[in-house]
């Protein structure tokens, strides 16, 4: 199920989402998730929107990476992967949006359960 969250302190829709995935998931606050995404890509030397860096950020921090399949007409949803993973924390991506899956549940700032995942990483 959706469950509406926007961690940003400013409460403002802007394009933070791996911001605010990896703040829930990792249960730290907002400036925490957005200070570490930073140092992150500083070392990098990119932003931390990149998929690439916040990817890699979770690698660092123990978090497993599988890749799904994108394939339509029968396309595999944010709320079908919520209602398939009932039990766990998941950071899921669709190639330009991250989102957070808790037991089953997406958190948001929108009800981004139509997307369609590419990817999904959980700590190991």
């Amino acid at each position: 199920m959706f469950i509406e969250l926007n961690l940003n302190p400013f409460k403002k829709r802007t394009d933070d989402c791996v911001i605010r995935a990896v703040a829930l998931a990792l249960n730290i606050d907002w400036r925490s998730a957005y200070t570490m995404l930073s140092a992150h890509g500083l070392k990098l030397g990119d932003l931390i929107e990149k998929n690439y860096v916040w990817s890699d950020l979770l690698s660092t921090l123990g978090f497993k990476r599988t890749s799904l399949p994108d394939t339509c007409p029968n396309c595999y949803r944010i709320r079908d992967f919520a209602h398939d993973h009932p039990k766990g924390v998941f950071i899921v991506g669709t190639g330009d949006h991250v989102v957070t899956v808790i037991d089953g549940n997406w958190y948001d700032s929108f009800d981004s359960g139509d997307m369609i995942p590419i990817i999904y990483f959980r700590r190991t």
